[in-house]
C-alpha cells in the first residue's frame, strides 16, 4: 500500500541556505543558455527560496 503524497516542500534536515546556494549559482551562466532553459534555473531558485521560507519559524 503505497503512503501519503509526498510533500512539494519537504523539510530539509541541512541548513537550506545551501539548496539557495546551489540554486543561485545555476544563475552564474544564464547569458550562455537558451532561453527556453531560464525557466527551470529560475524555478529551482523559487523552489529553493519557498523551502527556506517555510522552515523560518523553526530557527
Amino acid at each position: 500500500m503505497p503512503g501519503p503524497p509526498a510533500d512539494q516542500y519537504t523539510q530539509q534536515d541541512t541548513d537550506p541556505r545551501a539548496g539557495i546556494d546551489e540554486a543561485v549559482a545555476g544563475l552564474d551562466d544564464l547569458a550562455a543558455l537558451p532561453l527556453s532553459e531560464h525557466v527551470d534555473r529560475f524555478e529551482a531558485v523559487h523552489t529553493e527560496l519557498t523551502v527556506a521560507l517555510s522552515t523560518i519559524d523553526k530557527v
